[in-house]
């Protein structure tokens, strides 16, 4: 997702940086302290020089110029500590700013509703949490303090050159008109070209994650040409935005050289014509000023690349406080969240609830229901019905446009959503497991869970056995999204982590529509068991497992159609007994039994 075009130097957003560096303040004013201190004594070794060549070499005073030499010496170790210590101290205010803030930004993520994940690809997210907060960092390591250390150096060079010879220092900066067209060019070259490099980096970003992990469908498909080639135009991009910079590098540097060998060029005509006219020798004034001019011209070579990597930071910067100030979450009501009951009796009730993913496309309409504590419930209808998107909402992972939802007869965002999702325990279709042990995907890593009880879940569901038979039992690791495990066996996992938290509402989204028939009667005497005495949502195209709920709710395009039992529904020849009728001749038709 490309941005817009980059924008002028933002120093609002800059003061905020900083403000993250208010907790390291005192390595923040020490690495401005070094910055001067570098600076005031970077002509002092130029001076030396022309001192030791004009007066101890001119008058033969070797004990003198060895003197001077280890003063030499010793500036250069102390001037090389600073140095060290003041990129480090920069380096490090950076890497801590850095580690603040993709603490806040990941917590800021976890905190986001789901639409915000239906809009912005997973891979622009990577991009903010890890490229544009790592660029945050150059601010401190390459830009600003490091700036301003550059500019004091400059200044003090200047001020030394001047008070040695103002008129020689006229003649070696007549040449600087010069760099400054070509710092300004370049600047502005390497802008465009870092802005082209963000944009590039984050679509990569994007492909790659992307097809990863959709890299089955694609082998499925044998598509890999295709997206192959897709991914050699966006690498293209990448290498041909990188090419531009290092274009305006290669056409810069050399330019800055040239500049400076004319300066130095300069200084030495003048002097030898100054000398030759009034009949003395200028060595030392000579020397001092090219070592000078390089002093100058070593801080000139990096001032435009800081300034721009200063501005793509700032612009890093803005990137990811639009992630930090992304204010779709879930949020307590105006009076707060009210006092948590001891526990969830599992009475739901939809009172005129419509919702839309996206502007005014309301997937559910007017949706009106109640289903009492203990109650087991299907919910059916074709796909894209809004079955799936009951039970977002009942989690509170959306917000409702229109309407409430009440649990035990109280409104949902009245409870806070970690104590509500608590209580409500969700078996998905779509089985996602992370990389990692058995035991940490059913626990979710949650350290106040034994092992134990891990275990007696299991084998609720006959699945301990199983389990133990892996290499390492519970301590196996299922890799990536379980992708060492079956379908059904990652299925059969998240039917643990849900009996295992016990829920006071259970909701089965097409739990066992990824479960052979083998599977589907291993795990449907444990769900027998673990819907008594709590409410059960039931979502499932297969009618037949939805047989003994106590209540159907039959939607269809988001609307309510009909609710009642199998048999009253069947009696009463509506669009349930459609859906039954349609489903039986399938069945028939497939085992051949109409024949």
């Amino acid at each position: 997702m490309a941005e817009s075009a980059p924008k002028k130097f933002d120093i609002a957003v800059l003061r905020r940086v900083f403000g993250y560096a208010a907790p390291y303040k005192r390595k923040f004013y020490l690495s401005i302290i070094l910055a001067i201190l570098l600076a005031v004594i970077t002509p002092v070794r130029p001076w030396l020089i022309q001192y030791t060549v004009d007066n101890s070499i001119a008058k033969s005073l070797v004990e003198e110029v060895i003197f001077i030499t280890i003063i030499q010496i010793g500036l250069i170790l102390v001037e090389t500590a600073m140095r060290f210590a003041f990129t480090f101290m920069t380096s490090f205010l950076g890497q801590s700013v850095v580690k603040d803030m993709r603490i806040a930004v990941y917590k800021k993520i976890l905190s986001l509703n789901l639409s915000q994940f239906d809009k912005t690809p997973i891979g622009t997210l990577t991009t903010r949490s890890i490229n544009d907060i790592e660029s945050i960092n150059e601010i401190f390591a390459e830009g600003l303090v490091p700036i301003i250390a550059d500019l004091l150096s400059i200044v003090c060079v200047l001020a030394y050159m001047f008070s040695v010879d103002a008129r020689l220092t006229l003649i070696a900066l007549i040449p600087f008109p010069i760099i400054i067209i070509a710092t300004y060019y370049f600047k502005e070259s390497i802008n465009k070209s870092f802005f082209r490099v963000r944009n590039a980096v984050t679509n990569l970003n994007a492909f790659v994650q992307e097809h990863l992990t959709g890299m089955p469908v694609v082998q499925a498909f044998a598509a890999e040409g295709r997206e192959f080639n897709k991914f050699q135009k966006i690498n293209k991009e990448h290498r041909d935005a990188n090419i531009k910079a290092i274009f305006a590098y290669s056409v810069f540097f050399p330019i800055v050289e040239i500049v400076l060998a004319l300066s130095i060029g300069l200084v030495v005509w003048w002097a030898a014509k100054d000398s030759l006219a009034l009949q003395e020798s200028k060595q030392g004034v000579v020397i001092s000023f090219i070592l000078c001019l390089n002093l100058l011209f070593r801080p000139l070579r990096v001032l435009a690349d800081k300034f721009n990597v200063l501005q793509m930071g700032v612009i890093a910067s803005e990137r990811v406080f639009r992630v930090l100030d992304n204010d779709d979450i879930t949020k307590p009501p105006a009076g707060g969240y009210q006092a948590a009951p001891e526990k969830i009796v599992g009475g739901v009730t939809f009172d005129h609830v419509s919702f839309a993913y996206t502007d005014d496309k309301y997937v559910l309409k007017d949706i009106s229901f109640d289903i009492k504590p203990g109650e087991t419930v299907a919910i059916v209808g074709h796909t894209g019905s809004g079955k799936t998107t009951i039970i977002s909402l009942l989690n509170r992972l959306y917000q409702v446009q229109k309407g409430e939802i009440l649990i035990d007869g109280r409104r949902i965002d009245s409870y806070e959503p970690d104590f509500l999702r608590r209580h409500i325990g969700v078996v998905l279709q779509d089985v996602f497991l992370f990389s990692g042990s058995v035991l940490d995907n059913i626990t979710l890593r949650n350290e106040d869970i034994p092992r134990e009880k891990v275990e007696e879940a299991a084998k609720l569901i006959d699945m301990h056995d199983f389990i133990m038979r892996l290499p390492g039992g519970y301590d196996y690791n299922v890799m990536e999204r379980g992708a060492t495990l079956s379908l059904g066996q990652r299925q059969l996992l998240s039917f643990i982590r849900a009996l295992l938290y016990d829920p006071s509402i259970l909701v089965l989204d097409e739990a066992t529509s990824s479960v052979d028939t083998e599977s589907e009667l291993l795990i449907q005497h444990a769900i027998d068991t673990l819907i008594k005495g709590r409410t059960a949502i039931v979502i499932a195209h297969r009618l037949s497992t939805i047989r003994k709920a106590d209540k159907i709710i039959v939607l269809d395009k988001g609307e309510l159609k009909e609710i009642g039992s199998h048999d009253e529904l069947i009696s009463k020849g509506g669009f349930y007994a459609q859906l039954h009728s349609m489903q039986f001749e399938k069945r028939q038709t497939v085992t051949g039994d109409g024949q």
